[in-house]
Parts: structure tokens; sequence; C-alpha cells
């Protein structure tokens, strides 16, 4: 086998072992975001899947259902986008910030 690339076969190699780690790490992590002045939160896992809503029984108004739905919806998008960035940033760490999308890498994980 060509030394050069059974190099890139090893670094293929632990680049996949870093992005099962970094998988499992993201699965437990845990990212909250607020609205209406902490009314409503939402946590989410590191890879953005909604895991919890808690609402302030203050809030629940049955005539104005409207507002509420704004709130949770504003916590959700909120807590979803900071674990997007969480998640970008950890695949620059693991990746060495290379980019994912190069040809022929986007199948490997």
């Amino acid at each position: 086998m060509n030394p050069n690339l059974q190099q890139i076969m090893q670094l293929g190699q632990q680049l996949q072992a870093k992005m099962i780690k970094l998988q499992e790490s993201l699965d437990a992590q845990k990212i909250s975001a607020t609205s209406g002045g902490g009314m409503v939160t939402a946590t989410v896992d590191g890879k953005g899947s909604l895991k919890r809503v808690q609402i302030d029984p203050t809030c629940v108004d049955p005539r104005d259902v409207e507002m509420l739905e704004d709130l949770v919806l504003a916590a959700v998008s909120e807590a979803q986008a900071k674990a997007h960035k969480h998640y970008e940033e950890e695949m620059r760490k693991a990746t060495g910030g290379l980019p994912m999308s190069l040809p022929g890498l986007s199948g490997l994980f």
C-alpha cells in the first residue's frame, strides 16, 4: 500500500473515532434558552433535539394561547440556534478546521 494512502487512511480512522466521541458528547449535553423574561425555558441536546419545555404557570392564559405559543417557539428556536453554533464549534475542533464538505468526506460520517 502506498505510504501516503496508508497515512490518509489512518487519519480518516482517527477522525472517525473523534466524530463518534463528539456525537456521544453532543447527545449528553443540555443547552437551554428562555423567552418572556424566563416564563418559558426550552432545553435541547447538543444536536438541537428538543428535550424539555418548562412553562411558568403564571403565563398560561386560556384567552391568549397565541402569546404562549410565541414564547415557546422563541425559546425553542433560540436553544436550537445555540446548539447549532456549539455543534459547529465542536466540529471545527474535532476536524482541526478541515471543512467537512470536501468531496469524498461527507459520506464517511
